[in-house]
């Protein structure tokens, strides 16, 4: 029988958090920019995510960008603020409702009851803003996603999935949990209920139809290799959401992958390998 607990407890944290934080600096590094722009929402994943690179980097070295909209609870601005100045992160609130409103005033097809549409929108203009700083300082954007919603395909195309490098995308979100009260965050955020803050009442679980404890056990169990008839019986969740959860994984693998390429075959007149090009030269 898999548990939770196995869950968490299959990830040596200290280590995890070494790696990270390598991870950060390595790209950095490597990218030749003068630090980095985190998409700070007061949740888990966020606030773990800044807590890593400014350790990575150095407070002075990170941006965190609080983007509240009509649909965010003034509490996960005072949390994302509260975890800013605990790290001591610079941070800055734009409130994006009036970018919101003007796609809503100069598209005829916008339609405020399409909450998936406008939601993920809403996703796409945090990005944008997040990218506009980046480039202004030149920096890199920093993803926030771990990896339940990796797999899952729970995160916006081009909106929250549009970062330059994951930190935390193999961690699933009961050890991103783990991690952050490891890391001294405070309780009330490290077990605040996940939600993407697109619409008003959102909240991730219900709109998925299962528990992040569920993904976890399913997700990790898949993973280990434990054949998808056997789950219910190796995890406790009902054979249902196992289904479900798998379901979403599949259907939603396209969200990692590049788009795909038209290649010519039939149509290609002249076929040169670099090889050859290399050869001629």
């Amino acid at each position: 029988m898999i548990t939770l607990l196995d869950v968490i407890n299959s990830v040596n944290y200290q280590e995890a958090r070494r790696e990270i934080e390598e991870f950060i600096a390595y790209y950095i590094q490597k990218a030749k920019v003068r630090g980095a722009v985190v998409g700070l929402s007061g949740g888990v994943d966020s606030c773990t995510t800044l807590a890593l690179t400014a350790e990575a980097l150095g407070p002075e070295r990170v941006i965190a960008l609080i983007l509240p909209s009509k649909a965010t609870p003034p509490q996960d601005v005072e949390d994302a603020i509260r975890v800013a100045r605990q790290f001591g992160v610079r941070y800055e609130v734009i409130d994006i409702t009036p970018i919101l409103n003007a796609y809503k005033t100069t598209m005829s097809e916008y339609d405020d009851k399409d909450l998936v549409a406008r939601g993920n929108l809403t996703a796409r203009i945090r990005m944008s803003v997040l990218y506009y700083y980046a480039n202004k300082r030149n920096m890199l954007v920093i993803g926030t996603g771990d990896k339940s919603e990796l797999m899952l395909g729970y995160f916006t195309k081009h909106g929250d999935g549009g970062v330059d490098i994951l930190p935390i995308g193999d961690l699933y979100k009961s050890q991103v949990r783990a991690l952050a009260r490891r890391m001294g965050l405070p309780e009330d955020i490290a077990g605040k209920p996940s939600s993407p803050r697109l619409w008003v009442g959102q909240m991730a679980e219900s709109e998925l139809g299962f528990t992040y404890a569920e993904a976890d056990l399913v997700l990790y169990a898949w993973e280990l290799g434990v054949p998808k008839s056997k789950i219910p019986r190796q995890t406790g969740v009902p054979p249902a959401v196992v289904r479900k959860i798998l379901k979403r994984v599949e259907e939603n693998a396209h969200k990692l992958s590049p788009p795909p390429i038209a290649k010519l075959i039939k149509s290609r007149l002249v076929t040169t390998t670099r090889s050859q090009s290399a050869a001629r030269s």
